[in-house]
């Protein structure tokens, strides 16, 4: 009887002792989620306009699952060229506050559409030349002009909190511009934290 008693004893405590393991590991799998799931702020860089030379770095914060908003800031790089008309030169800087709306299933990702703002600073600089290759006369412009624009997108979240996000869109700059307007183009990467 003693020893039914004992053996008794061991397995209720077992059991109970079991019981609590369980519940714990139950406890801190339920707390775990995915870093993208818990965080609001996001660094990227768009890869395409760095190697031309104007890169662009973003921030953005997500108010709730489905919107964020931020501001993209590109600076030019390479040095003025003189009769340079391809406008990523003439585009000097660009400062880009935007709101997005999401469409995706996880916070913040998916299908988005983009409206933004933008202030531009432009630079223009032709020279004339005569027959024998000597300047006769050159003309030098410099204009800071505020816009509005749209962009489509598409952003692709990593479990660990890496991003891959896709657009394209465009802008007008409004007043007396060089360009007229400004390209929302990205390929770009980045971390959520």
């Amino acid at each position: 009887m003693k020893k039914i008693l004992v053996l008794l004893i061991l397995l209720t405590g077992a059991y109970a002792s079991f019981s609590q393991e369980v519940k714990k590991e139950e406890e801190i799998i339920v707390q775990v989620k995915p870093i993208s799931e818990l965080s609001n702020n996001e660094i990227r860089i768009n890869v395409p306009s760095a190697i031309a030379g104007l890169p662009e770095l973003t921030y953005e914060r997500t108010f709730a699952d489905n919107m964020g908003a931020g501001i993209s800031i590109a600076f030019q790089l390479e040095k003025f060229k003189d009769n340079h008309t391809d406008g990523l030169n003439e585009l000097r800087s660009l400062i880009c506050p935007f709101y997005r709306l999401y469409f995706g299933e996880k916070k913040a990702s998916g299908f988005y559409v983009e409206g933004n703002m933008a202030i531009a600073g432009q630079k223009e600089k032709y020279n004339l030349y005569d027959f024998n290759g000597n300047v006769t006369s050159s003309y030098e412009r410099s204009a800071t002009n505020f816009g509005f624009g749209a962009a489509v997108g598409i952003k692709l979240l990593a479990r660990n909190g890496f991003i891959g996000d896709f657009y394209a869109g465009w802008g007008r700059l409004f007043g007396d511009n060089i360009i007229g307007g400004y390209p929302r183009l990205g390929i770009c990467i980045g971390k959520r934290f």
